[in-house]
């Protein structure tokens, strides 16, 4: 155990012992992910704040199989009107399952992409961070039915996501 008071008024050192704190909590992720299902057009029913989509509607992932075996990335949204897009690429990271990815938009970085919830038909799916700051639910529809977000909503919830700052994505 640590004291949190030998690092006040440090918070770059304070943030670095929660982020080591964290990363010690396990998020599950779905037991198998049947990749050629997944592929396609997602629309994004709601989602934690995360930067690129600050002020967007209309907001789409379009996952397709590249040359080199790896996930080509779309993201697209409506930004005031104009259309914004960004190309990334995913790699599988966990073969076992299939439903840990790391997504990289500007390379070197890279971030998680966990599959925790995935509908048995393919028809929503959940994906998060381990440390729970970023959260998205997609559905291949631009709607879902308020019980089926409502479920996902308490799911994520028992997970330790912050629910409360869920943004739901409008779509036209």
């Amino acid at each position: 155990m640590y004291n949190n008071n030998i690092f006040k008024n440090q918070p770059e050192v304070e943030g670095v012992i929660c982020f080591m704190k964290e990363e010690h909590n396990s998020l599950e992720v779905v037991p198998h992910v049947e990749l050629e299902k997944y592929l396609g057009k997602w629309y994004e029913i709601a989602h934690l704040p995360f930067r690129f989509e600050d002020d967007c509607t209309d907001i789409t992932a379009t996952y397709s199989m590249s040359e080199d075996g790896n996930i080509s990335v779309l993201n697209e949204c409506l930004k005031r009107g104009k259309l914004k897009k960004a190309k990334g690429k995913a790699k599988v990271v966990d073969k076992n399952t299939g439903a840990k990815l790391k997504v990289t938009f500007f390379w070197p970085f890279s971030a998680d992409y966990w599959i925790i919830d995935l509908g048995k038909d393919y028809d929503y799916a959940v994906v998060g961070t381990p440390n729970r700051k970023y959260l998205w639910i997609l559905s291949r529809m631009p709607q879902m039915d308020d019980e089926l977000f409502s479920r996902i909503i308490e799911s994520v919830k028992s997970k330790g996501f912050d629910v409360s700052k869920l943004i739901k994505t409008s779509h036209k």
